[in-house]
């Protein structure tokens, strides 16, 4: 097993998975909602100035052994690599996230999510789109409302594009368009540099922290706004005063350690004097 491109062990131990290992669709639900609950969803190291590498060894290395998170091309790598040791036919694609952006945006094409065939059915599976990380697959189809142990999801058509929806309250909202089409690794690695680098890049603006609970609920850490949301909708928030609280909620509500006097500082990050 240690031979693989990923340490199934290690990381089945990491998100607290002890199910099936076979490529089924019970295993996909397991395995992605284990992931979603706990690794969380993250830009740290962006906000740090630190380099972003998705390779399958600093994958392992960052997300299984450093019990950190990352965003979507690190999450979703990692998935991709744990699904293609298991024996799942997983295929990375490309998405435009259009969740809080105004219409008639274009978005860059900086989202990665994966295709698993399963028996003749085509399934996503996203365990990389922050705040509303996906908690099981659902079917790559426009077949209608689907349910998850979160919110409730659908795939709808708007001519040449398809739409991932998440239904919020009873209002629909578009989280990102895509068009089937592969994201190869080179494809991986210009939008991991845009994203991580790049001086227009949102996630060079702001923190974003994020993870799936077991509940149903999420929790969720935009700048210095922490708000637990419960499964109903309803949610309790606060803001976080300090540098040094910004570390302690880090550590206690997602589980994620950094170094003693570790400042976070971006443009979103506004510390009072």
């Amino acid at each position: 097993m240690n031979a693989l491109p990923v340490n199934l062990s290690a990381y089945f131990a990491r998100i607290g998975y002890d199910g099936p290992v076979e490529p089924t669709l019970e295993t996909l639900n397991g395995i992605v909602r284990a992931h979603a609950q706990a690794i969380p969803f993250e830009n740290i190291d962006v906000v740090l100035g630190r380099p972003i590498e998705i390779g399958a060894a600093p994958l392992q290395r960052k997300l299984v052994e450093n019990c950190r998170g990352g965003y979507c091309f690190e999450q979703n790598g990692l998935l991709l690599l744990v699904l293609e040791s298991i024996g799942f036919a997983a295929r990375p694609l490309s998405a435009r996230v259009r969740y809080g952006r105004p219409s008639g945006v274009t978005p860059p094409r900086t989202h990665l999510f994966l295709r698993v065939e399963i028996d003749g059915t085509s399934w996503l599976a996203d365990v990389g789109v922050g705040g509303l990380s996906v908690t099981s697959a659902i079917r790559l189809d426009a077949a209608g409302e689907q349910t998850t142990p979160h919110e409730p999801r659908r795939i709808v058509r708007d001519g040449a594009l398809w739409l991932h929806q998440v239904r919020l309250g009873r209002d629909w909202h578009d989280l990102y368009e895509f068009t089937l089409e592969e994201m190869p690794l080179i494809d991986r690695e210009l939008a991991n540099w845009y994203t991580s680098a790049h001086p227009q890049s949102d996630f060079r603006s702001r923190l974003v922290v994020a993870r799936a609970l077991p509940d149903g609920g999420r929790k969720t850490l935009l700048n210095r706004e922490f708000t637990a949301r419960r499964r109903d909708g309803t949610s309790d928030g606060r803001l976080i005063a300090t540098p040094e609280e910004l570390l302690m909620v880090l550590a206690d509500e997602f589980g994620l350690r950094l170094d003693a006097g570790t400042r976070l500082t971006c443009a979103g990050l506004d510390w009072p004097p």
